[in-house]
């Protein structure tokens, strides 16, 4: 499968690069991105070519990764999506629903393959996990944190990131926690509270569809000491805890790239489809929404 790049930002440059060059089934064919310098140089390291044009690069592959932010992200997924690419996208899917919606319409329509990158979805230890306590029946509570100290005082190269200084951390780690708790407790039927806290923390009540509640604190404020994530789940089999992952982005990009070019090549479609992405998308909009309330 021919895959292009779009993105040429840290996250594009430190993942997204080197997992598609890496890829036996893949040929990295190009990078895009809206600075024309990163993106010849970012080429250049990784021995593929620099396209000054996306429509160029989209009628050239078969597939595009995209290493954008959300609102950008969205806008050109429905661009690649109707140009017969298939679409491996990152978290949040967009930064609102009307956009999530388009591009779902948009991949539905051209019948192309789509996954989201959530990445702890594609981590053999969370997934195996995930897997694991979906199948177990009578979960009580979960209690989910994640921790970043992107604007906590460390060194990160995310931190200039203008959507993540917008949306915060409710957009940017609360996929991870809503991508292991859904297939787990069920769909979240509504967001029952949601408060802020110090910095960009927030603090989610969910009322999920197999009948247990979780709470859900998100950050990106953190200090470096006190960051991480945890996953607390309880029931009548007792307490389960999420897993470290021994594995980073590159690997599990990868994996994400297998789910795509199953589902590309007539698979079953990914479980982190762009429809999950819209979902997530949906719930996070719920929280915000009440936050704005809040506040």
């Amino acid at each position: 499968m021919r895959i292009g790049l779009l993105g040429t930002g840290p996250w594009a440059d430190m993942a997204h690069a080197p997992a598609l060059g890496g890829h036996d089934g893949l040929d990295f064919a190009g990078v895009w991105g809206r600075r024309p310098g990163a993106a010849k140089e970012l080429a250049e390291r990784h021995g593929t070519r620099a396209y000054d044009d996306v429509d160029t690069l989209l009628a050239d592959v078969d597939a595009v990764a995209v290493a954008l932010p959300p609102g950008v992200q969205a806008e050109l997924a429905v661009r690649a999506a109707r140009a017969g690419c298939h679409l491996l996208l990152d978290k949040p899917l967009a930064p609102t629903v009307a956009q999530g919606r388009a591009v779902v319409d948009a991949v539905r329509a051209a019948g192309v393959s789509s996954v989201v990158f959530f990445t702890a979805r594609f981590q053999p230890e969370t997934e195996a996990w995930i897997g694991e306590q979906a199948a177990r029946e009578g979960w009580f509570t979960a209690r989910a944190q994640w921790l970043g100290s992107v604007f906590g005082g460390d060194d990160s190269p995310f931190a200039r990131s203008p959507w993540r200084r917008e949306k915060g951390a409710l957009w940017d780690v609360g996929p991870h926690a809503l991508s292991v708790l859904l297939p787990v407790l069920g769909d979240a039927r509504r967001v029952t509270a949601a408060a802020p806290g110090p910095g960009d923390t927030v603090h989610l009540v969910l009322d999920h569809s197999g009948g247990a509640s979780s709470t859900l604190t998100l950050s990106l404020t953190a200090p470096p000491a006190a960051a991480g994530a945890t996953v607390e789940l309880r029931g009548r089999e007792g307490v389960a805890l999420l897993p470290e992952a021994a594995q980073g982005p590159v690997p599990a990009l990868r994996r994400a790239a297998d789910a795509l070019l199953g589902a590309a090549a007539g698979g079953r479609p990914s479980a982190c489809d762009a429809a999950f992405g819209l979902r997530v998308t949906e719930i996070l909009a719920e929280a915000e929404a009440l936050l704005t309330d809040a506040r």
